[in-house]
């Protein structure tokens, strides 16, 4: 199972403050839309999300089908085959991605001590 590239989002109260704060810890702002209230910021292959309002608490992130620089891999498992394994393995699905579609698609897990897992592939 390949998961794609990890990070970790963040539930932030203000992102113009956290935005300075991770930059001073080395983050640099990758991609995202400020004005939006989201923002991806990379300190080397280290990524974090910063996301006001969106998310209810922190969430763990991966991206089936590309790499920490957000480029595209040429071999990958995709969303829906994940999810098939997972809930084979017994793993209940909070939110599932659609089994019909191809493209892009997400679903959410919780882990035994409610961290949420996002896998959310863009392609």
């Amino acid at each position: 199972m390949k998961l794609g590239a990890f990070s970790v989002s963040l539930n932030v109260k203000d992102i113009h403050q956290s935005k300075l704060f991770y930059e001073k810890l080395g983050f640099q702002a990758f991609g995202g839309e400020i004005s939006q209230n989201w923002l991806i910021m990379k300190n080397e292959n280290c990524i974090i999300g910063l996301f006001q309002g969106m998310f209810e608490k922190n969430i763990l992130t991966f991206n089936p089908g590309w790499n920490e620089n957000a480029e595209n891999l040429e071999s990958f498992t995709d969303i829906r085959d994940i999810q098939k394994q997972l809930t084979a393995e017994g793993i209940k699905m909070l939110t599932e991605a659609t089994e019909t579609n191809e493209g892009p698609a997400h679903f959410i897990i919780e882990d035994p001590d409610g961290n949420q897992i996002l896998v959310d592939q863009h392609r």
